[in-house]
């Protein structure tokens, strides 16, 4: 999850936790297509150096993959736990944050497809009453639910203002209260209603943490399951993504990337902020998933595997973002970036920071190639300014090299 271009708050999504119904029949995915004929080389050596430079410059542990065609390097570097000596597993799980958006963008889109809910759909349609009413500066009620399109929660266009400002303030840069807080997604709606909207819905692009919680509670409406189900059922279990999971409870299972912060002050002693409540960050960014797993699902998504060719253009039509100049542009609960290679190619996929791990999962358009980097530590938290430009440069020498 990225934090709000205004403030250095942390993303956040949240977890609906609820007993597991009845499974059903996964729906039907089109045909893989062809591998690229012609894959580009893969220099293991380079990248492997490159992954080590991360830690070097003060990430505890990180993993990668790089894919392309049929072929395939992983690698580690760091440590699995500060503390010990054990080299982080390249398959190890870590918190994806943000990346959660393409999985919820993806199931939004397929229940568009089926005409169980339309693109330009307001809100209010689907979840009555779920933005409550507020009041513009003369007093005068203003209902947003029965202004802000689906379309609009997706692309970051609906003018809801992003609440983990708000629990980033709150809290005072000490994450161990999410250790202990629980928070509902209704709640966490509610801590935006409380904050002065950015844009107008429609209006200017400004990216929100909201937005996706919104949706998650819409998917739940449309199909009569959880949110968590709704994605293992349509794109974890379709695609044998076995390690990719929307956690109930505040532990990884199995081998794991720890997580570490420097809090509250960027200063201070690093700490493991591995375990915590996955709820406060509810529908934007609260999966758990490997290298591996993440470039599968980027593969078949670019691939026309998971969504009908229309409203995989939908996905596609990006937009600049003109806050922060970094080559960042935006579609539908998917990212493009320019940063990563010299010669401005543009890469489609999603970044992701939550407390302890920051993602970069990344595909050539074509879906031939991806790339797949977890940190054991977000750089924009900690402020590693160093650590962060050798993740993009990690990047680019696995997209760009020919």
């Amino acid at each position: 999850m990225k934090p709000s271009h205004r403030t250095t708050a942390v993303t956040a999504v949240t977890l609906l936790a609820a007993t597991l119904l009845a499974s059903t029949a996964a729906p039907a995915l089109a045909a893989p297509a062809a591998a690229h004929p012609h894959p580009r080389s893969i220099d293991g050596a380079a990248l492997q150096r490159a992954l080590e430079q991360v830690t070097a410059d003060g990430i505890p542990g990180a993993v990668a993959e790089v894919r392309d065609g049929n072929r395939v390097w992983s690698g580690a570097a760091g440590v699995e736990e500060l503390g010990g000596t054990r080299r982080p597993s390249p398959d190890a799980r870590f918190r994806i944050g943000s990346v959660t958006k393409t999985f919820v963008a993806t199931v939004v889109l397929q229940l568009v497809a089926e005409k169980k809910i339309g693109l330009d759909d307001r809100i209010d349609r689907h979840l009555p009453g779920l933005i409550p009413a507020t009041e513009d500066e003369n007093g005068r009620p203003i209902h947003y639910g029965d202004r802000i399109t689906v379309r609009q929660l997706l692309h970051h266009t609906s003018g809801l203002a992003n609440y983990t400002d708000s629990l980033f303030v709150s809290s005072g840069g000490d994450f161990t209260v999410l250790r202990t807080h629980h928070y509902t997604p209704p709640q966490l709606i509610e801590l935006a209603m409380g904050m002065k909207a950015d844009t107008e819905p429609g209006g200017a692009w400004a990216y929100s943490n909201t937005n996706y919680v919104v949706l998650g509670l819409l998917v739940e409406r449309a199909t009569g399951h959880t949110l968590g189900q709704e994605i293992d059922r349509r794109v974890v279990r379709p695609l044998r993504l076995e390690n990719t999971s929307m956690p109930t409870t505040s532990r990884i299972a199995g081998r794991h990337l720890h997580g570490y912060e420097r809090f509250p002050k960027p200063t201070d002693p690093l700490t493991d902020i591995t375990e915590y409540d996955p709820d406060v960050f509810w529908g934007p960014g609260n999966m758990i998933s490997t290298a591996h797993d993440l470039n599968v699902f980027s593969r078949a998504l670019l691939d026309g595997r998971l969504l009908p060719a229309a409203l995989g253009a939908e996905m596609r039509r990006l937009t600049p973002d003109d806050e922060v100049p970094q080559g960042r542009f935006y579609g539908l609960g998917l990212e493009g970036r320019t940063v990563f290679c010299a010669d401005g190619s543009m890469m489609l996929g999603h970044t992701g920071s939550v407390p302890g791990y920051q993602t970069f999962t990344f595909s050539t358009p074509d879906g031939t190639r991806q790339a797949t980097l977890a940190l054991g530590s977000d750089t924009d938290i900690t402020r590693n300014e160093k650590a962060a430009g050798d993740a993009v440069k990690f990047m680019g020498a696995a997209l760009c090299s020919r």
